[in-house]
Order: structure tokens, then C-alpha cells, then sequence
């Protein structure tokens, strides 16, 4: 299981910037899609996993997939990763409910 962890945290390739300005503005980078939001939670898949953003007021100012870029302003609390693998799991199983 160490090993597989050395796997996933030696991304070479793989460049990721995130600015958080006066916990009001964040911008990131190595973005792949944004697969949930609203007021208070924002889920973004990236290129090193499931970054979730919660605050209160949240909107997205700028989304663009072609430069791999977004912008989320409002009272920003917490910036939370997660693995691209439970990101996976939990992904199908959410996709799952909302079309039973």
C-alpha cells in the first residue's frame, strides 16, 4: 500500500496552482471539470484528485476547460483533496442516485 501511495504522489507531468487571495478568491489550475456546485460547495475534479471548496456565497467566475483554468469567489472556509480513486466510487454511486 506505501508503494501505491509513492505512485500517486509522483505526478512528474502534472503541474497544479492554486491561489487563494484573502479567502475570497481562488484560482486553479489543472482543472478537469466541475461536477458539482452551489452556494456552498464546490467540487472540481482535477489533475491531482477531487478538490472540494466550501464557504458560503460561492459562485464561479470563470470556468474554462480548454486552458484547464477556474475561479470560484466568495467567503471561502476550507479547500479539501481527495483521492482520484474514492473520487471515482463515490462519483458513479452519486451519478447512481440521481437516476434511479
Amino acid at each position: 500500500m506505501i508503494e501505491e501511495r509513492k505512485n500517486v504522489n509522483v505526478n512528474t507531468n502534472v503541474v497544479q496552482n492554486i491561489i487563494l487571495e484573502n479567502r475570497e478568491k481562488l484560482s486553479v489550475s489543472g482543472v478537469n471539470d466541475v461536477l458539482s456546485f452551489d452556494d456552498q460547495v464546490v467540487m472540481i475534479d482535477t489533475e491531482l484528485g477531487l478538490l472540494t471548496v466550501k464557504g458560503e456565497n460561492i459562485k464561479i467566475n470563470k470556468l474554462s476547460l480548454d486552458t484547464s483554468e477556474v475561479i470560484v469567489e466568495g467567503e471561502i472556509s476550507s479547500l479539501n483533496y481527495s483521492q482520484k480513486s474514492q473520487e471515482k466510487n463515490s462519483g458513479s454511486s452519486i451519478l447512481s442516485k440521481i437516476f434511479k
